[in-house]
């Protein structure tokens, strides 16, 4: 795995904001160029997104300019109209006439609002805009910032038992040159997962707050059967993956759909009716190989697993709400 994430693509910047007044924010994700072949995989069952869509293989657009990440509920929507502003002044988008462009830019949100103050503070299209004027293709900044701001995991047997979420990214660069990365806001139903070792890294705590309770043996015992049900549209894992392998637009959204095997290792339960998990792929083409789209979407699901991993492993507690730092559960290679 190597630890500049999802730059390591070539191709890609990555750019945060982060608001200052409530632990909230966006997440860009620029490709450079005339941009990538896109897919999506959407199997949570309380998602919020844009331009998914036009990601279908049966439809029109076939490159992809930017992807978003925010928080802010259905409000951070709003982020991704800063990001297509942002690229209109670049002259980057869908030639659509002389001198006209549209910049394609999907995105997903998820639900931060109940988190450390003010619920009507949530990004917006400049919080976007901004973001994508801090892009760079350098190594991508982890934990409490960005979308993953406020983000929070482990709610399954209720907000108060649970942990701080975040965000996370890994990379897999083949000896060949074939790379294939991912980019993750963590905020889930579920705990976080170590594939690894099938420890649990950070999720539900006990009712004395001091430990992990496993939200794997809760679920066996019956002892969510008393608790009360994650509520939709609160909660949401949303990622990206990238390659630089030259993909179709089809076999771009196979590739989301395999990478999306890695957030269900990672986090259990997930894909859940409180989550609206979704998941982008980006191909830019950039490597001059043959690629092999089971190869590269097997290696996306594990670098997304991984960045879920790192996502806990690198944020710190929060809001009245401990990290997996606090709890001395961060796996020893991420130490």
């Amino acid at each position: 795995m190597s630890s500049k994430g999802l730059t390591e693509v070539e191709g890609l910047r990555v750019g945060h904001f982060t608001l200052a007044e409530r632990p909230t924010g966006c997440t860009v994700v620029i490709v450079d160029g005339e941009g990538a072949a896109g897919g999506v995989a959407q199997r949570g069952g309380a998602p919020g997104t844009r331009e998914t869509d036009l990601l279908d293989p049966s439809n029109l657009v076939d490159k992809v300019n930017a992807i978003v990440l925010s928080g802010g509920s259905a409000f951070g929507l709003d982020a991704a109209q800063g990001v297509v502003r942002y690229l209109e002044e670049k002259k980057v988008g869908w030639n659509v006439g002389p001198g006209i462009v549209v910049p394609i830019v999907p995105s997903a949100i998820l639900f931060d609002l109940g988190f450390g103050g003010d619920p009507t503070i949530r990004p917006s299209a400049d919080c976007g805009y901004r973001a994508a004027g801090l892009a760079s293709n350098g190594v991508v900044a982890e934990g409490n910032v960005g979308a993953g701001a406020g983000a929070t995991l482990g709610k399954v047997a209720g907000r108060d038992r649970a942990m701080k979420g975040g965000i996370g990214t890994a990379a897999i660069r083949l000896p060949n040159g074939l790379t294939v990365a991912a980019l993750v806001a963590v905020n889930a139903v579920g705990d976080v997962i170590d594939p690894s070792t099938g420890q649990v890294v950070a999720g539900v705590r006990t009712a004395d707050g001091k430990s992990l309770a496993d939200a794997r043996k809760l679920l066996r015992d019956g002892s969510l059967m008393k608790a009360a049900a994650p509520r939709p549209a609160e909660n949401t894992t949303i990622a990206v993956v990238a390659t630089n392998a030259r993909l179709t637009k089809t076999e771009a959204n196979r590739v989301a759909l395999m990478a999306d095997d890695g957030l269900a290792r990672a986090i259990s339960p997930s894909h859940t009716i409180g989550d609206g998990d979704t998941v982008f792929a980006l191909a830019t083409g950039r490597w001059p190989g043959q690629a092999d789209t089971t190869i590269v979407g097997a290696l996306a699901a594990d670098a997304l697993a991984e960045a879920i991993v790192r996502a806990a492993a690198r944020t710190q507690g929060l809001g009245g709400l401990p990290s997996a730092r606090d709890l001395g559960t961060v796996p020893s290679r991420l130490k």
